[in-house]
């Protein structure tokens, strides 16, 4: 069973720096894709894509950093580095694995719990 644990997030003024990271508790398949997310609509802040780059919304790009790392107990970490924050960052981000084998299995989605940001001016 994939659990995504998402820690971080908090208050900063404008022109600081967060780190968002979510700590993936299960087996992550290879074939899995994560990434961070707003809500309502969904759409994605950054992330993985099916070919394995990383993409980011206009709003973040050369602000935002997202990593992902394997640890020796193949435990997965990924973590979105926000810098130079700006007051329209303020939301809730979602940690989020998309996990599809092949075109014929419905995927299963995984979401962590949310982190608030709050940027102020």
């Amino acid at each position: 069973q994939v659990k995504l644990v998402q820690s971080g997030g908090g208050s900063v003024q404008a022109g600081g720096s967060l780190k968002l990271s979510c700590s993936v508790s299960g087996t992550l398949p290879t074939y899995c894709r994560t990434g961070w997310y707003l809500q309502a609509p969904v759409r994605v802040v950054a992330g993985m894509t099916e070919d394995e780059t990383i993409e980011y919304s206009d709003s973040v790009k050369g602000r935002f950093t997202f990593s992902q790392v394997k640890d020796n107990d193949n435990v997965v970490t990924f973590y979105l580095q926000m810098d130079s924050l700006k007051t329209e960052d303020t939301a809730h981000y979602y940690c989020r694995a998309y996990c599809k084998p092949d075109r014929w299995t419905t995927a299963s989605i995984y979401w962590g719990s949310g982190s608030r940001v709050i940027v102020s001016s």
